[in-house]
């Protein structure tokens, strides 16, 4: 099962529909929130008359019955939106109280727009029909196949549409090469045992001061000021123009990996740990290193490969390629300068020739434990 999301081709009475249902959603997520964080604190004040939390059916039948039936432009909407959000929102509880994440918060009118539909849904070629919205176009053709519910997100002031596809057809490819290792980094955002190297795009270091730029007219602007949601809107395009210029590398990168070769070898990095060093948690989260793998996953299913993913502690840099001999490698250290038989080659295209040896010849870790393909 994949997901399909892409852009819809909307005009302004389709927008005003789409932020109604989302405005909405945000208005039933943060009822919820309130009423569950009133819950709490009474439960921590009266510890020997404890109010029942509330599940998701309870937060619906009460919002229903106390805030729905008070304000009748909810009824202009689909159920589905607020229902979703109550649903959401004692999965995030969830989460909390399972120590996963923080407690939910208030959401912002403007920022993660978004809403969740489901009944009578048809396709046909470049449209789809939605709950009480009607016919919608989009900017490419859709799959076909039985589609039950969407999602629909805001991002700067473009709208998006998402769905689950059960059948997914797979499309196996030529490959070029049996098996390749991919080293992930920050200078190169990847570099392959075939010597193919594909740079970081930097897209947020690129456009760094024309963000800051942009920022600053927005914080000169009055708060609730027309003129204010203009330079918000800017500033939106900016930060979503970033995250286009970073996904359209990541993905000619695992697209070209997936369709041509058979294995393909990655690093199991801990990104959320690496981003904990100050000095490098810019490059990291601009690189979107976790974005290629999670890429991967998906794309060698369509295409016939196989990701398997090497030890968190495989020493990739420490080994010598050619003769196997392990040292110390610190971070400044760029070229590897084997001590034993006196190779020179560079730091990750040794790291890269190290994964793809994982898969041509062996299949176990330093540790003993054999490398599991995730596809």
């Amino acid at each position: 099962m994949l997901s399909f999301k892409t852009e819809l081709k909307l005009n302004n009475k389709q927008q005003s529909l789409m932020a109604q249902h989302g405005g909405c959603a945000r208005f039933a997520w943060n009822w919820g929130v309130a009423l569950t964080q009133e819950i709490l604190d009474y439960n921590r004040n009266n510890p020997e008359n404890k109010q029942k939390f509330p599940t998701a059916i309870d937060l619906h039948k009460r919002f229903v019955a106390e805030v729905k039936s008070v304000n009748e432009w909810l009824s202009e909407s689909s159920k589905c939106a607020p229902q979703q959000a109550l649903r959401d929102l004692r999965i995030a509880w969830d989460r909390c109280f399972k120590k996963i994440a923080k407690s939910p918060k208030f959401k912002k009118k403007g920022v993660k727009d978004g809403f969740y539909l489901e009944g009578s849904i048809k396709v046909e070629s470049n449209r789809i029909k939605l709950p009480v919205i009607g016919w919608v176009k989009t900017y490419e053709q859709l799959p076909t196949g039985g589609i039950k519910s969407v999602r629909i997100t805001r991002k700067a002031d473009r709208w998006f549409i998402a769905f689950k596809i059960d059948d997914v057809e797979v499309h196996p490819t030529i490959k070029q090469r049996e098996a390749i290792g991919v080293d992930l980094g920050i200078k190169s955002l990847a570099v392959c045992s075939d010597r193919t190297v594909f740079k970081n795009a930097k897209a947020y270091r690129k456009l760094k001061r024309k963000l800051a730029h942009v920022q600053r007219a927005v914080s000169r602007k009055a708060q609730g000021s027309n003129n204010r949601k203009k330079a918000v809107k800017v500033l939106a395009r900016v930060h979503y123009r970033i995250s286009c210029i970073r996904n359209d590398t990541i993905h000619k990168l695992t697209s070209w990996l997936a369709k041509n070769h058979s294995v393909i070898v990655l690093e199991d990095l801990n990104v959320s740990g690496m981003l904990r060093n100050h000095r490098l948690a810019n490059a990291i989260a601009d690189a979107g290193l976790y974005e290629c793998r999670r890429q991967l996953e998906y794309k060698t299913q369509l295409y016939g490969s196989k990701l398997i993913m090497a030890d968190r502690w495989f020493p990739s840099s420490q080994l010598c390629s050619h003769c196997g001999n392990q040292q110390k490698m610190p971070l400044s250290e760029r070229t590897y300068h084997c001590q034993k038989c006196r190779t020179q080659i560079d730091r990750d295209l040794n790291a890269a020739i190290n994964l793809e040896s994982l898969a041509v010849s062996s299949t176990v870790n330093a540790c003993g434990e054999s490398h599991k393909p995730l596809a």
